[in-house]
């Protein structure tokens, strides 16, 4: 495939859609703002790879043929030879606003500008260049090796054709494709975040514990992981990033982000990529939530 994906930013869903960009066989650069951090992306991709092989899910040379089709890489210029880009920088906007101003510049007429925000408007993205009809939301799911889903946005200026051309490539990926409306937290976010969020104040007000609301969730309503795991995984700051893009844009009190929830982030804790968050990722246990019981 003669496809050059360029994908901006190297933490845990870039590499996700850099290894699933490559598994379909496309040629794929992996930045981030240092070179280390972009070569840290491609270790990752590396081991998850390498677990695959271990568990017999995938043969060696195929690894090592996808692991090959990924450049890292810590200069933004090199994003210039890139046909289509990919933005998984962290949430927040103003540093969204930053890259795809900077991507505007750098990307050759034409290419379309994905950003994988769970939650910020497309819109405004797309109005931070000269090319909005080529913006395009596309917000795949954690971890994204194994999500099957695409969460698909259009700006307000999106093209049609923008749009189906994501759609393919998605699909060329082994995805699903939704279409969502740009408005705050799109549909996955939109249900997903005021659940976890009324998990936290669940917690919060003592109505019942870490291990039995995560119980309560899974074996009441079936769902793969109890709601506060699902935040540790996701990250605790990104839960509060999303919950605050909810309540700004949505303008509703039901919106508003649980102080145990700001506490955390404050204190650090942002889940399993910290180590430490509604679970001890040290020790594999609940952690205390009175002050000084740490």
């Amino acid at each position: 495939m003669d496809k050059l994906i360029g994908i901006i930013g190297a933490g845990q869903m870039g590499n996700g859609i850099a290894q699933v960009s490559a598994q379909a066989g496309f040629q794929v650069l992996l930045n981030d703002v240092t070179q280390e951090r972009a070569d840290a992306g491609k270790a990752k991709i590396q081991k998850d790879l390498a677990k695959l092989v271990e568990k017999g899910k995938m043969q060696g040379a195929e690894a090592t043929a996808i692991l090959a089709r990924i450049q890292a890489t810590g200069n933004f210029s090199d994003l210039k030879k890139a046909n289509f880009l990919i933005e998984a920088a962290t949430e927040r906007v103003e540093l969204k606003y930053e890259i795809f101003r900077k991507l505007d510049e750098v990307a050759a007429p034409g290419v379309i500008l994905a950003t994988n925000t769970s939650s910020i408007s497309i819109t405004s993205v797309a109005a931070q260049t000269k090319r909005p009809d080529l913006v395009v939301g596309m917000h795949f799911m954690n971890p994204v090796p194994v999500m099957k889903l695409v969460e698909g946005i259009r700006g307000l200026r999106t093209s049609d054709k923008t749009f189906a051309e994501m759609r393919t490539l998605a699909e060329t990926m082994g995805k699903t494709v939704i279409e969502a409306q740009d408005y705050p937290g799109f549909a996955v976010n939109r249900i997903l975040m005021p659940m976890i969020n009324e998990a936290v104040y669940t917690l919060f007000e003592g109505v019942a514990s870490i291990e039995d609301i995560d119980m309560a969730m899974k074996l009441g309503t079936n769902q793969p992981m109890g709601p506060l795991t699902l935040a540790d995984f996701i990250g605790l700051d990104t839960c509060l990033a999303i919950m605050n893009v909810l309540a700004e844009g949505l303008g509703d009190t039901k919106y508003r982000a649980c102080p145990l929830l700001k506490k955390y982030v404050n204190a650090g804790l942002y889940g399993k990529k910290s180590g430490i968050g509604f679970y001890d990722y040290r020790s594999g246990t609940p952690v205390p939530t009175k002050p000084g019981s740490f």
